[in-house]
């Protein structure tokens, strides 16, 4: 099944989803910020989130405890590829230039990435 992107309501739960490992629905309402949303909203978007292949359940009764089954792991990983194929023609220069025009990379990241690179050309 091809990995599908994530509305920003569905990734928000689904990073709840992650941090629990598993949850009911209540659960992941009580991670979320106030204002704390629907009870029935929440519910929809994990039957959503079900639809999508990114959540499975387990039924005890009339109750479902719900499961990611993509990992952060992995959507991060679908989630980069779309972002740099996207807007950067699949050039991690262009992206890295891009952060640091915007101001998005400090001195401090800066440097981290600097010792990676260091750390990549020792390999």
């Amino acid at each position: 099944m091809e990995m599908k992107e994530l509305t920003r309501a569905e990734e928000q739960l689904m990073q709840v989803l992650w941090q629990l490992k598993k949850a009911y629905v209540k659960d992941i309402i009580d991670q979320l910020p106030e204002p704390k949303p629907a009870y029935n909203t929440v519910s929809t978007f994990i039957r959503i989130l079900e639809t999508k292949g990114f959540v499975g359940h387990t039924a005890f009764g009339k109750s479902h405890e719900y499961h990611p089954l993509i990992s952060k792991e992995q959507y991060q990983n679908f989630a980069t590829d779309k972002l740099l194929n996207g807007y950067f023609d699949n050039s991690v220069k262009r992206m890295f230039s891009f952060f640091v025009q915007k101001e998005k990379i400090d001195m401090k990241e800066a440097d981290e990435i600097l010792k990676l690179i260091e750390k990549l050309k020792d390999k």
